[in-house]
C-alpha cells in the first residue's frame, strides 16, 4: 500500500501565489563540511520556497565547473551520505522548508536503495532527483522504495526531450516536473537563443503537473523568463560562486537575492509571497500519489 508523500512540497507548488517560486542549489558538506545545516537554516530564513540539497559525487556529468568544484571539496572534507543522513536528523524529521536531495544514481546504489529512501523519510525530505536515473529503469526496479515511504521522484525534461516523452513524464510525476532550460551543463554562461520557445512550447502542452526550470538561472531577466512559462525557478551556481568566495551563508543568500532583484520587502519576494499566503494554502491532496 502507498504511503502519503511528505506534503510540505505539494504545499508549496499549490498555494495560491506558486506561480513565482524560488528554490536554491546547495551543496551538502561545502564548503566546510558542517556547513550543510546552516545553509538550510539561512535559506530558509531568507524565504527560499524549497531547497536542493545537492549530494556530492565523484563524476557529476550534468555539473558545470563551479558544482563540480564544490562536489569535489565537499567530498575532500569528508562528506558521503551516511554523514549527510546524520547532519540531517538534527532536523528531526522537520526540515524547516520543503527540501529535495539531488545527485547521481551510483552513491545510491552503494548506500542501498530501500535504506536510503527510508533515511530521506525519517530526515523530512520531500522528494530525490537523480537526472542519471532513467525513468525506465526506475518504474522497473526502485518506484516501489521511493513510492513506500512517500518520497516525490522527480523528473526532467531538457529542450530535446520529446513530446511524447514529456506526457509520459507528466503521468508519471506527483510533485513537480523539473525543466532544464539549457541543453549545457549547469552555469554555463553562453545564451540559449531557443530556451524561450523551449519554455513556450511546454506551456502550451497544458501539462498537469507543475513546471519548475533550472539550469541558466541567475539574474533577474532570466529568473522571470521562468517564472513566465513556469511555476518557478532554480539558482545553483550563483548561490555556490558566493558561498565558494567565503561569504557566509546569510550573506550569500542575501547577495543571491539582490542580483535576482528579489531584495527584502519586495512585493515578488519569496518571503512576501509566503506572508500574502498565510492561511490560504490550497488543498495538496490531489497529488497521484494520494490516490486510495
Amino acid at each position: 500500500m502507498k504511503t502519503k508523500p511528505t506534503d510540505a512540497l505539494l504545499e508549496v507548488l499549490h498555494r495560491r501565489s506558486a506561480d513565482k517560486l524560488l528554490s536554491v542549489y546547495m551543496t551538502a558538506g561545502f564548503p566546510r563540511l558542517d556547513d550543510t545545516v546552516a545553509d538550510v537554516h539561512a535559506l530558509a530564513e531568507a524565504g527560499i520556497d524549497f531547497v536542493e540539497i545537492g549530494m556530492p559525487f565523484s563524476d557529476p556529468l550534468a555539473d558545470g565547473p563551479v558544482i563540480q568544484q564544490a562536489s569535489s571539496q565537499a567530498l575532500g572534507n569528508g562528506m558521503n551520505l551516511a554523514l549527510l543522513f546524520d547532519q540531517l536528523a538534527s532536523f528531526k524529521g522537520q526540515m524547516p522548508i520543503p527540501a529535495i536531495l539531488m545527485g547521481y544514481i551510483n552513491p545510491v546504489l552503494r548506500f542501498g536503495v530501500e535504506l536510503f529512501c527510508q533515511k530521506a523519510k525519517a530526515a523530512g525530505i520531500s522528494g530525490v532527483i537523480l537526472p542519471d536515473l532513467p525513468m525506465r529503469e526506475y518504474l522497473q526496479g526502485y518506484r516501489e522504495f521511493f513510492q513506500s515511504q512517500g518520497l516525490h521522484f522527480i523528473f526532467l525534461v531538457t529542450p530535446t526531450t520529446p513530446e511524447s516523452r514529456i506526457r509520459q513524464i507528466d503521468e508519471m510525476s506527483t510533485a513537480f516536473i523539473y525543466a532544464v532550460g539549457s541543453s549545457s551543463t549547469t552555469g554555463n554562461r553562453k545564451n540559449d537563443l531557443n530556451r524561450e520557445a523551449y519554455l513556450q512550447r511546454l506551456q502550451a502542452m497544458n501539462l498537469q503537473s507543475p513546471l519548475v526550470v533550472g539550469f541558466g538561472i541567475k539574474d533577474s531577466e532570466s529568473l522571470q523568463q521562468a517564472w513566465n512559462y513556469a511555476k518557478g525557478g532554480i539558482v545553483g551556481t550563483a548561490y555556490i560562486q558566493r558561498r565558494m568566495a567565503g561569504q557566509p551563508s546569510e550573506a550569500a543568500v542575501r547577495s543571491l537575492l539582490n542580483q535576482l532583484g528579489q531584495t527584502a520587502g519586495s512585493e515578488t519576494s519569496p518571503a512576501a509571497l509566503k506572508q500574502s499566503d498565510e492561511g490560504h494554502l490550497q488543498n495538496p491532496l490531489n497529488s497521484k500519489l494520494f490516490i486510495p
